[in-house]
């Protein structure tokens, strides 16, 4: 595993702050390139102004599958948080929400209850009804995955395309009335639906010709600097 920091300085006029200088203490992440959910984290903290150390997991070479990464998570998937007392945080989204605590501004989870559960509702509409049939498409076509998801069913990657496209269709409807997924305001629903658009390319998916707003959105998001966490 590759050790290194993540060091995330793309907000303009934004210094990075780092665990250590910040009185954070030592804490390391466990980052994967290769892998969809720790993107979101990265982005999630590019988004946010903060640099901690961090080691690469080689998913190619198996090194989620090693006596030493289970150790850390015995599901064997990226990312997890190492606090400096032992505390080990695994989900991307868990590990956003400990930063999002330690560093409320600016906020990604949503201000005050009404607004807190909005984008609450729709970063869980994005999981479930479209990051997770697009990781299925993958997981079950791509030949990268041969040896990780076993068996691979292509019936379930066929059925879970049309709505890949169904959601992709709703969601333009969605977005004809507002900028971002939940509101007016950059959210982490915003980051999972972006993480998830890209994955489609990977997974051979295609976005809807007429998904005009999805597209409008998307170029928005893509442009931020925290897109090429």
């Amino acid at each position: 595993m590759l050790t290194g920091t993540l060091t995330i300085d793309f907000l303009a006029g934004k210094e990075p702050k780092c665990c250590n200088g910040a009185g954070w203490g030592e804490m390391k992440l466990y980052d994967s390139r290769m892998a969809p959910n720790p993107r979101r984290t990265r982005i999630f903290l590019a988004e946010k102004g903060i640099a901690i150390p961090t080691e690469q997991v080689d998913i190619a070479t198996m090194q989620h599958k090693t006596p030493d990464y289970a150790a850390i998570n015995p599901l064997q998937r990226m990312p997890a948080l190492v606090l400096d007392d032992g505390t080990i945080i695994t989900e991307s989204i868990a590990i956003c929400r400990y930063f999002e605590m330690l560093q409320p501004e600016p906020p990604l989870f949503g201000v005050g209850p009404k607004d807190v559960a909005i984008v609450e509702m729709w970063n869980r509409r994005a999981e479930i009804n479209f990051f997770a049939n697009v990781a299925a498409v993958f997981r079950h076509t791509h030949p990268a995955m041969k040896d990780l998801e076993v068996p691979q069913v292509q019936a379930w990657a066929d059925a879970n395309r049309p709505r890949v496209t169904w959601f992709l269709e709703w969601m333009d409807r969605e977005l004809a009335t507002r900028e971002f997924i939940a509101g007016e305001r950059y959210t982490v629903a915003d980051i999972t639906m972006q993480v998830a658009v890209d994955f489609m390319k990977p997974a051979r998916l295609t976005m809807p010709e007429n998904a005009a707003n999805v597209k409008r959105w998307h170029a928005a998001v893509s442009a931020r600097p925290s897109a090429k966490a």
